[in-house]
């Protein structure tokens, strides 16, 4: 079965680390091991992408930031990824004058 979501039709909600918006899991698709979701930060905003048992993929789709790992900070611009492994974690941040535009995956640790 094939599914097509319209990411523009679906709502978006305001958080504490910017906005929002769910673009898969198993609501909207039946997925049942991802999230996935795309997260839009104002200048002086933040996500924290926290360390869990699970692995996580954040990927720039528009603008420039920076993002923390391991208390060091590197520069993203678009197409900028970083996967993150059960236990790590990172925080995002838009440059001091951009906005930007994040695409976050988070997948469970199957175990075998």
């Amino acid at each position: 079965m094939l599914t097509f979501i319209d990411t523009n039709q679906l709502p978006r909600k305001q958080t504490d680390e910017g906005e929002l918006t769910v673009v898969l899991d198993r609501d909207l698709c039946g997925a049942q091991n991802v999230v996935a979701s795309l997260r839009w930060l104002k200048p002086g905003e933040k996500f924290e992408a926290e360390a869990s048992n699970k692995h996580q993929l954040l990927y720039l789709l528009e603008g420039k930031g920076s993002v923390r790992l391991d208390n060091k900070d590197y520069d993203l611009s678009k197409g900028a990824g970083v996967y993150l492994g059960p236990r790590e974690s990172a925080t995002i941040r838009p440059t001091s004058s951009l906005s930007l535009k994040l695409f976050h995956l988070v997948v469970p640790q199957i175990p075998r």
